[in-house]
């Protein structure tokens, strides 16, 4: 999934645990080769290429996976979209580091996106696109999945202590490490990757983030994100980064792209129809600085400048 997993583990004995971590990043393989987008003989990629066509049938899992997609994407009225590949391939993210597209490939990469085109039938478990050219990418959140997928496997096998990263993106702390109230997670300065801004404590819940400086590319003295607005088919302006604890990777993985394209102003008004509990948002701030602005249920609690 272009990102290192890790997984760090506390139990009785060292033998057991290292086959139960070797069968966690097992389920890890076989969930990036069911919703790999670069790869082109997984599910999703032969689902991408058929579906414009005719009705395709799916796994109950990539079902009900992209069932939970469009859920988000109609929750966020389009902030989320798994359709969005076309403009990531547009603005160059999808292998490289950006550029900036023509006012044509704009254009068609526009035409070729939208959530409400993905027809899902429940009975059949089949897929369809209404809309030619429509393809999926759940980058945006497959990763969270991945770590859902980790903890319970976890679970099942009797961890109770368990911190599980996707890169550093999506990370679920369960329980706590021994002699702690639990697992300390250091947020990066949005502008110095040298620096952390500040750590939260995870116990049983997880933290994403969405960051600027994950992929971009400056044009003119302005910097473009691979963080992409579906409703209008550019980068978002104004954000340096984004993140969420909520109570599953999936939730997180899913909500950090919606609060950094909604913004902090529509964010606060929405925040509590959404499952996250707290939300950071690092903006720019005078002087090359940067601003915290941090939302809880159910309000605005306190900012800060750095």
């Amino acid at each position: 999934m272009a990102c290192t997993y890790t997984i760090e583990v506390y139990g009785e004995a060292a033998q057991p645990l290292a086959q139960i971590v070797n069968d966690a990043l097992d389920e890890v393989d076989r969930i990036d080769r069911l919703m790999s987008h670069y790869k082109s003989d997984s599910p999703l990629s032969q689902l991408n290429r058929q579906a414009g066509q005719k009705p395709v049938s799916v796994s109950d899992e990539l079902f009900d996976f992209l069932a939970e997609c469009l859920r988000y994407s109609r929750a966020s009225d389009g902030a989320f979209d798994v359709t969005v590949g076309p403009l990531m391939k547009a603005w160059g993210f999808f292998r490289g580091e950006g550029r900036m597209p023509t006012d044509s490939e704009l254009t068609t990469a526009r035409s070729k996106i939208g959530y409400q085109h993905v027809m899902l039938d429940p009975e059949r478990k089949t897929v369809f696109f209404a809309q030619p050219g429509l393809e999926l990418d759940l980058g945006g959140i497959a990763k969270g999945y991945a770590v859902d997928r980790v903890v319970a496997l976890l679970k099942q096998r009797g961890i109770t202590r368990a911190l599980v990263s996707a890169g550093g993106s999506t990370i679920y702390g369960l329980g706590s490490p021994p002699k702690s109230a639990g697992w300390e997670i250091k947020l990066r300065d949005p502008l110095h990757a040298e620096k952390s801004a500040f750590s939260v404590w995870l116990r049983d819940q997880a933290l994403s983030v969405s960051g600027s400086y994950e992929k971009f590319f400056e044009l003119h003295g302005k910097r473009y994100s691979h963080v992409m607005d579906p409703r209008t088919g550019r980068p978002v302006p104004g954000v340096l980064s984004v993140a969420v604890l909520s109570d599953t990777g999936t939730a997180g993985d899913a909500l950090d792209n919606v609060f950094y394209v909604l913004g902090l102003a529509k964010s606060r008004r929405v925040l509590a129809t959404f499952s996250a509990s707290e939300v950071f948002f690092f903006v720019p701030a005078a002087q090359g600085r940067w601003r915290l602005e941090r939302l809880r249920k159910p309000s605005l609690i306190s900012r800060g400048t750095r």
